[in-house]
């Protein structure tokens, strides 16, 4: 854990694992597949971004707004609760 509160390797990994995936898709369009082959690809590797980023907004949770409503400063608490607020509705739009 960083003082972010998320593992920078375990999610270096888990991105470079996508990366490879979007590079297998660019290598299927290149060898011109089926393009529901390449559908399925695109749809697997957007639900493992989107399982990247629902992991790090639970250790932004875990972390950085459980730390500050612990941290009694209620000006802290409330920015870091708007932010996690925006951020959901960020992400949810993405869905």
């Amino acid at each position: 854990m960083t003082d972010h509160g998320y593992d920078k390797a375990a999610l270096g990994k888990r991105l470079r694992r996508i990366e490879g995936q979007v590079r297998g898709i660019e290598k299927m369009v290149d060898e011109e597949r089926y393009c529901i082959d390449i559908l399925t690809q695109i749809g697997a590797a957007m639900t493992a971004l989107e399982n990247v980023g629902l992991k790090v907004l639970e250790d932004h949770v875990g972390h950085c707004v459980t730390g500050a409503i612990a941290s009694g400063d209620e000006v802290e608490a409330r920015a870091k609760t708007d932010e996690l607020l925006a951020a959901v509705q960020r992400f949810a739009k993405t869905r």
